[in-house]
């Protein structure tokens, strides 16, 4: 955890604090969390929970590999948010990778080069190739150093067989995309995460006599890592905490993790590594800022517009009319936003949702909105949290045909302000379907006004086009909105 006091320019670190959960550690390939393992994950939470309220901090918390692919994970989760009153967002790998870079990118001054980032956790490594803000290629990997001890290593301990085995599965699971990284290339190769520490301050005591106080940006080669790996490789298990600059907690892991960085490093035909000091958490960190300051929040909408946009491009078969829509939908949001409360996060939302409410058509015509809700849920959607891709999903699955109801699984599974926000915006993104109904975007903007419990939308257009079939179907489909608003609602050509 870290704990920060933000400001225009970054962050000040207040506190930090750190306890080694393992909440992936003997449970086969990680598809279960078991109950000491939660135990301890929920303890360590509710600790941290304490400290960053005597800060009387925002919490943000976000959880990756073991919890994304545990089958119990719901029931984690739920277990954090009772016992340390704290909400956990389970995050995809592909965000995972985003919010890694983002840390990085506050940490090194890496704005002229092109970038290839490795941070090695315990149940996935991620891996981006980056020029400055802009991703060419971000992926996660099952390759943790707790996975793969696990499978080859359990208990620490080595056999002949067990590394070159080791390095064979690391390189088949990187191979179907090595090519393409490599085709890419890089000018710096950056590592982070507490494996990459470890191993950087080994290779730096390879020829230094103490380490600096401050690791960020300390260089190594990857031919000091070939030896570091081999010296570690070569200790007994017994006898690897007492390595010169091997952290105590890290010695039952640190064989998993050295092969990984290693392999890599031959594989994408990596010289030299830079440590950066920032990874996730400081990604985090300065993600949640864009979050509860919309001033700043513009890298966030335009990292997830961008993502949202990317796969309307590939699933949709008009992405024009859903982006007319969209557009429609935010003045819409800003028109109500004026005359109600409302939340301006919720207006990314439903921008998202209104480009990626037809992305099920590439499925099948019939019951598209399902299938929108399905290809949405499950895609790598960059810049939002799991609560908020299935806000989207949801909002997106209910622009047509029925309305939200109690008798379907996952809206009922929502809390009840999650509910309402799907109705509201729902709502919302069904009248501006109606408001494009012809698809040439001959409705430009509305207007809305309101007398007591009366919404008049005035529709505005292109000189000389007919909307009579915008505003009828959009007419048509204002009851959902409605309802929501508890309010009457009348459309009419601005005279």
């Amino acid at each position: 955890m870290v704990v920060a006091k933000i400001s225009a320019t970054g962050f000040e670190v207040l506190t930090r604090h750190k306890v080694t959960a393992r909440l992936g550690e003997g449970a086969g390939d990680m598809k279960t969390l078991s109950e000491s393992a939660m135990d301890r994950g929920v303890t360590a939470l509710r600790k941290m929970k304490q400290i960053a309220d005597v800060h009387q901090a925002h919490i943000f918390a976000v959880a990756t590999s073991a919890v994304r692919e545990a089958k119990n994970s719901k029931e984690f989760v739920a277990r954090v948010s009772k016992e340390a009153n704290i909400d956990v967002s389970v995050i995809s790998g592909v965000e995972e990778a985003r919010l890694i870079h983002l840390g990085v990118l506050q940490a090194l001054p890496l704005a002229d080069q092109r970038s290839i980032l490795i941070d090695i956790g315990g149940g996935s490594t991620e891996v981006v190739v980056f020029d400055h803000t802009d991703e060419l290629f971000a992926r996660s990997f099952k390759l943790g150093a707790i996975r793969l001890t696990n499978r080859f290593f359990p208990e620490g301990s080595t056999h002949p067989a067990s590394v070159p085995s080791c390095r064979r599965f690391i390189e088949s699971t990187i191979e179907p995309t090595k090519r393409e990284i490599n085709k890419l290339g890089h000018d710096t190769a950056v590592v982070s995460s507490g494996t990459s520490e470890t191993l950087a301050r080994m290779c730096w005591l390879l020829t230094h006599d103490e380490v600096p106080q401050v690791m960020n940006g300390m260089k190594f080669s990857s031919a000091d890592l070939h030896q570091i790996t081999n010296l570690i490789v070569r200790t007994p298990s017994s006898q690897r905490n007492d390595l010169p600059g091997m952290d105590s907690g890290r010695g039952d892991i640190i064989v998993a993790g050295a092969l990984i960085l290693s392999t890599l490093a031959t594989v994408l035909q990596i010289d030299e590594f830079v440590y950066s000091d920032y990874a996730l958490r400081e990604g985090v960190l300065l993600d949640a800022a864009q979050r509860l300051d919309p001033d700043v929040d513009n890298d966030l909408r335009n990292v997830a517009i961008e993502s949202a946009t990317k796969l309307s491009q590939r699933c949709d078969e008009d992405p024009k009319h859903s982006k007319n829509v969209a557009r429609l939908a935010c003045n819409l949001f800003d028109e109500l936003s004026h005359l109600y409360e409302a939340d301006v996060h919720d207006r990314l939302y439903l921008e998202a949702a209104a480009l990626l409410a037809n992305v099920g058509l590439v499925v099948s015509h019939a019951r598209h909105h399902i299938h929108s809700y399905y290809i949405i849920r499950n895609a790598d959607l960059v810049g939002f949290t799991d609560r908020e891709i299935e806000i989207i999903a949801q909002v997106a699955r209910y622009h047509r045909k029925s309305e939200p109801k109690l008798q379907h699984q996952q809206f009922a599974q929502l809390n009840a302000e999650d509910q309402e926000t799907v109705r509201f915006l729902s709502g919302i993104l069904r009248i501006a379907i109606g408001l494009d109904r012809t698809h040439d975007g001959r409705t430009t903007s509305v207007e809305i006004t309101r007398k007591q419990d009366d919404l008049q939308i005035a529709v505005l257009g292109k000189r000389n086009a007919d909307h009579e079939l915008n505003i009828y179907a959009a007419h048509e489909r204002r009851h959902l909105l409605q309802d929501a608003l508890h309010c009457t609602i009348a459309l009419a050509t601005k005279r």
